[in-house]
């Protein structure tokens, strides 16, 4: 784990060195990274004893109000996790709330808390919708899903994870078997018999998503930080969502999601990494 404020900092300058702008999601990342730290080595209280909620919250949404009201969302996510660096996390959103600007993911006691913030295009539907992927925990965490509806008003649900370690994990893949794959990619469609106003995908993308948290088991190093950052999924010419994304996300990140049935179905998915790769791949017509 990351033992000083020097190793910290060193971090999150590294995972933000491309996006500084005050409007960016990587600017908001490290202000919210920040934040966190602020908590962890503050002089009046601990991490395990302090709310950080507050403070993040008033980073990212400023003074708008967010209801726990959540008019019918779901946030699925087990209370105790098998393991901490692969936590499944599942948010339903019902037809009921019409259209969603976006949604975003917060760890809170996650080194870097914003683990995916998701911004929903016209092809992501209206219907009975849900979006899955997998988490890292750091420490026992509420985890909290933020929806922006149509009129800009938040509403959110939260949820208690009992896991801890997850972002400091060793990495279980060789480093070189992790580089010959990188950004190999693959699109499932998967439910194509419907014929509701929904639709369902997955895509799932070869990557170590280096924390920088982790140490190489052979030279006691920290292993630099390299993960996906940026995911756009787009059917047929219409946007799906486009995924913001930090160290939460899982190795080898893999996001199922709900999209709007259309005479043309075909996903393409481009993915970005924090050194800049971009990697694409599409589903083929007609596969599940």
């Amino acid at each position: 784990m990351i033992k000083s404020k020097a190793d910290a900092r060193l971090q999150f300058s590294q995972t933000s060195r491309r996006e500084n702008s005050p409007h960016s999601f990587g600017f908001k990342f490290l202000l919210s990274a920040l934040s966190a730290l602020a908590v962890v080595w503050g002089p009046s209280a601990s991490f395990a004893s302090d709310d950080p909620w507050p403070t993040l919250q008033a980073d990212l949404f400023g003074q708008r109000a967010i209801s726990e009201e959540a008019a019918g969302l779901e946030l699925d996510a087990p209370f105790r996790a098998e393991d901490a660096a692969i936590v499944p996390i599942t948010v339903k959103i019902p037809a009921s709330m019409g259209v969603l600007k976006s949604l975003t993911l917060v760890v809170e006691k996650n080194p870097a808390p914003i683990a995916a913030a998701f911004t929903f295009g016209p092809a992501a539907g209206t219907g009975d919708r849900s979006i899955a992927t997998r988490l890292r925990f750091d420490n026992y965490s509420n985890i909290r899903a933020i929806a922006e509806k149509a009129d800009g008003s938040l509403v959110m649900v939260t949820k208690f994870v009992k896991a801890a370690g997850g972002c400091s994990a060793p990495s279980l893949k060789d480093a070189d078997e992790a580089m010959a794959n990188l950004g190999k990619s693959q699109v499932k469609m998967l439910n194509i018999e419907s014929a509701g106003s929904m639709r369902s995908g997955l895509v799932m993308v070869r990557h170590p998503n280096y924390s920088g948290m982790q140490m190489n088991q052979l030279t006691g190093l920290f292993i630099p930080a390299k993960y996906v950052s940026q995911m756009d999924v787009m059917r047929g010419g219409e946007r799906v969502f486009k995924m913001d994304a930090g160290i939460s996300i899982s190795a080898d990140p893999n996001i199922r999601f709900s999209f709007a049935n259309a005479a043309d179905n075909q996903i393409s998915v481009t993915t970005t990494d924090s050194d800049g790769n971009v990697f694409t791949a599409q589903s083929v017509p007609g596969a599940s």
